[in-house]
């Protein structure tokens, strides 16, 4: 008897232009556009399998081992309905392939990272899932179509179906047919852009994206300048940026609009507080960092950015990555190794230390545990199909015990 399944891998993204605020709750269409890089999933990944089969008695999914319930017209529920409509209409339009969408699905999904800490879990699930299953189903849909499915189980999972550097268009139609990812840049048309994560807090946020950011829809008077005249222009710049390879500019694009995700957070009455006192001694080593840069004569050469949570993304050239967690390992010693996934400190381990000229006054160093880990990666590729080997389900079609 045949066995259709599939698994597929997918990767966080963080953004830059930040997403925050709907205009539709349920189809997920955002207030504004954004743009993000995609991470690379040899280091953070969602990693999903798909199986169809005529014994199964509902459709069921398990998260890292433990069973999640597939509510009735909710997000995980409309994804896996879109995506079984696709297969149906090529079912109907060719006799030969095998009636499979029909059957209920089993779906085991494995995060390598903490789930709802700030590290964009979501995004990398939800595209996995869809991965898997389109995967599944033989569809030949194109990543952007897939995208307006992603779209409806978290917004910025859409993205996570490209690699490389990936807007999400706003889309203006009510029915969210306009409202998908696009790829600004592949990863190998800039591959020099690392990133450098510090996991402040990896325990789940005290205001859930989903309800922070309706929150500011209906109270932020400055969500409005934002979504009218900031964000429009900051998207094209930093498209052309990343076009042209100019870091500068991509640099500064992305504090700045850190900057003002924040601020809008701030405006929210009450009032949402995602960063924490080491979120900002970071910012204030970053800004030295680059004026050390700048007063000698050169560019920017880090960026800072925070999603909704304390976590901190520092995007930077390669070249310029020892240097930035030395300096973060002086004012945050670790309690574990630095992992060095390319060979940075050649296996010496990391000495905590700032680059000449840098005001070591700027921020007072912390103790052990405020930054609870650091993860080095980089511009990555989109989804994956992975092979048999990787399946998380086992031959009964429930998930392995790993």
């Amino acid at each position: 008897m045949s066995v259709y399944q599939a698994t597929a891998s997918a990767p966080v993204n963080i953004a830059c232009i930040k997403y925050w605020g709907k205009r539709d709750t349920k189809l997920i269409l955002p207030t504004n556009s954004s743009l993000s890089v995609t991470l690379d999933q040899d280091h953070l990944r969602a990693t999903t399998t798909s199986r169809a089969d005529p014994s199964f008695e509902k459709d069921r999914l398990w998260l890292n081992g433990d069973e999640e319930e597939i509510k009735d017209g909710g997000r995980l529920a409309t994804c896996i309905k879109e995506v079984k409509a696709l297969r149906r209409q090529l079912e109907e339009k060719d006799v030969s392939l095998p009636k499979i969408s029909g059957y209920f699905v089993h779906i085991s999904s494995r995060n390598n990272f903490p789930t709802a800490a700030g590290l964009a879990s979501s995004a990398a699930g939800f595209a996995a899932l869809v991965a898997s299953l389109a995967a599944l189903y033989q569809l030949p849909t194109d990543a952007s179509h897939l995208s307006l499915i992603a779209r409806q189980g978290s917004g910025s999972a859409c993205r996570s179906l490209f690699g490389g550097y990936v807007a999400w268009e706003m889309g203006e139609k009510a029915d969210g047919s306009d409202s998908y990812a696009v790829q600004i840049a592949p990863r190998e048309h800039w591959p020099d852009i690392h990133a450098l994560i510090c996991v402040v807090n990896d325990a789940k946020k005290g205001t859930s994206s989903t309800s922070g950011m309706q929150r500011t829809v209906e109270t932020s008077e400055l969500l409005q300048h934002r979504i009218k005249h900031v964000v429009p222009k900051r998207m094209s710049a930093i498209s052309d940026a990343i076009r042209a390879r100019d870091f500068d500019t991509f640099a500064r694009l992305t504090m700045q609009d850190s900057n003002q995700f924040h601020a809008v957070a701030l405006d929210t009455d009450p009032p949402i507080f995602y960063m924490n006192d080491v979120s900002r001694a970071i910012i204030a080593l970053i800004v030295e960092y680059n004026r050390v840069s700048v007063a000698n004569g050169g560019k920017l050469k880090a960026a800072y950015t925070y999603d909704a949570g304390p976590n901190a993304v520092i995007y930077a050239p390669k070249e310029n990555l020892k240097e930035i967690v030395e300096l973060i390992v002086k004012y945050f010693p670790q309690t574990e190794p630095f992992k060095d996934p390319f060979g940075l400190f050649e296996g010496k381990g990391v000495q905590g230390g700032a680059v000449e000229g840098f005001n070591t006054a700027v921020a007072q160093p912390f103790g052990v545990g405020a930054v609870k880990g650091l993860i080095h990666t980089r511009v990555g590729d989109g989804p994956r199909t992975l092979g048999v080997e990787e399946a998380l389900l086992g031959p009964d079609g429930f998930p392995k015990k790993i």
